[in-house]
C-alpha cells in the first residue's frame, strides 16, 4: 500500500496534548472551518477540569501575537474529547496563575 493510500488515523486531541514527545502543532478549525495552528504552552489540571494554554502560530483577529488562549478539554459523548475556549475570563486568568506558579516551582527547584 503506497503512503498516500493508507487511512489517516485520526488521534484524540487529548492523545496529543499529552503527549511529550509531541512537538507538531495543533491544528483546530474556527466557526467558517478555517484550519489555524496553535503551539502547546502547557496542560493544566484545575478545579477537576483540564486546560490546556495554546498559542496560535496563525494570525487570529483580535489575538496578539505575544497572547495565549485558554481552552477546556471536555469530553463528547461518543468519547472523543474537544478544545473549547475558556469564555469565563476570571477561570481563564485562575489557569494562567497556576500556569506562572508551576513555572516558579520549576525554576526553584532547578537552583536547589
Amino acid at each position: 500500500m503506497k503512503e498516500q493510500d493508507k487511512p489517516e488515523v485520526e488521534l484524540d486531541v487529548l492523545d496529543i496534548l499529552l503527549d511529550e514527545e509531541n512537538e507538531d502543532p495543533i491544528t483546530l478549525y474556527n466557526e467558517n472551518d478555517k484550519p489555524i495552528k496553535f503551539d502547546q504552552i502547557a496542560i493544566i489540571p484545575m478545579e477537576e477540569k483540564l486546560f490546556a494554554i495554546l498559542k496560535p502560530i496563525d494570525e487570529m483577529e483580535e489575538v496578539a501575537e505575544d497572547e495565549a488562549i485558554v481552552f477546556r478539554v471536555e469530553e463528547q459523548e461518543n468519547g472523543e474529547s474537544e478544545l473549547v475556549i475558556e469564555t469565563d475570563e476570571a477561570l481563564a486568568m485562575r489557569v494562567f496563575d497556576e500556569f506562572y506558579r508551576l513555572l516558579d516551582e520549576v525554576e526553584a527547584s532547578e537552583k536547589e
